[in-house]
């Protein structure tokens, strides 16, 4: 099944969605995040979902405004594609090739769940940036809660899918991680979901002999095909992935787990790092970004100008007083 959140006539719903884009509404269903907690999983999400078949027919997905499929209790973003990696690497740092510790554990890091957009929605320029990129990756949805999970048991855990897009801000991601942390700002400004949540059954027919879905990705900037991939070329599978997550700690229903970025393509930094200039050049105000994901759908926004930052003073270099 297809999930989708959406507002119509200033109210937020949550609807399967038929093959025709006709929206069926749950009853009663507000928060797709809300009905996760509340089902604890797929096959009680199907059913949920089953029920919205005996309800009259809602309006099309085109009469509504589609909002992120659902509002993530946290997002963990991975880095899973070596060809990012070291693409990235040579554009942000100047460092060549990927570093042997990548290999050891699928790394994340922690993004802002209260900066999630949704399809057709504008994403500003991050304040003080001038190097603005887009980012194509698929995320997994948590649906039920977990710990210390074996990527078997991880599985079922796993809900559906929906695409990611997990805009940049380079010029702010070099600067600010010489510090030896982050990235911060330069991800805090936006990161969109959807346009749908496709249930993990859905994807099944893709998914290949090790375990790996293998989707195509396509991006677009102002219609110029601009990277493909295969999901498929990820270096852990998902479930690899949320075993990970929840060791030492909980995964949580409406948790998202972002792929990472895939690689030919996938932003821009990457194909900066190769080509040793900023060709395509950076998003500005009008660009419109447009990711596909097979199986999965279309996820459109475009970008337009964002807010002056507000100036803070320099870091006070201080004396070395005690008590």
């Amino acid at each position: 099944m297809r999930f989708a959140a959406y507002e119509h006539q200033h109210r937020p719903r949550v609807a399967v969605v038929e093959d025709d884009g006709t929206l069926l509404p749950l009853p009663g269903v507000t928060s797709l995040t809300a009905l996760l907690a509340e089902t604890g999983g797929l096959p009680a999400l199907l059913a949920a979902g089953a029920a919205a078949l005996d309800v009259p027919p809602g309006p099309h997905v085109s009469e509504v405004r589609l909002l992120p499929p659902l509002r993530p209790a946290s997002v963990r973003d991975f880095v899973t594609f070596e060809e990012h990696v070291e693409g990235v690497r040579r554009s942000v740092d100047g460092a060549a090739g990927v570093p042997e510790q990548w290999y050891a554990a699928p790394t994340f890091y922690f993004t802002n769940p209260h900066s999630v957009r949704g399809p057709g929605d504008d994403v500003p320029v991050p304040p003080g940036s001038s190097v603005l990129d887009y980012e194509l990756e698929v995320a997994a949805v948590i649906g039920r809660e977990g710990r210390d999970l074996t990527p078997e048991r991880a599985r079922e855990h796993i809900v559906g899918y929906t695409v990611f897009n997990d805009w940049s801000a380079r010029d702010l991601q070099a600067a600010e991680m010489r510090v030896g942390l982050g990235p911060c700002k330069g991800k805090d400004t936006a990161t969109t979901l959807g346009p749908y949540l496709v249930t993990a059954d859905e994807l099944e027919p893709y998914r290949d002999p090790d375990g790996f879905l293998r989707l195509a990705l396509t991006a677009e900037v102002n219609g110029e095909v601009v990277g493909e991939d295969l999901l498929s070329n990820m270096s852990w599978t998902f479930e690899e992935m949320t075993a990970y997550a929840s060791r030492g700690t909980r995964v949580v229903p409406g948790d998202v787990l972002g792929s990472g970025t895939c690689g030919n393509g996938g932003c821009l930094a990457e194909l900066w790092g190769r080509r040793g200039e900023r060709t395509p050049p950076p998003l500005q105000p009008g660009d419109t970004v447009r990711l596909t994901v097979e199986g999965i759908g279309t996820l459109t926004n475009t970008v337009v100008a964002g807010a002056e930052p507000v100036p803070l003073p320099s870091g006070r270099r201080r004396g070395r007083e005690r008590p």
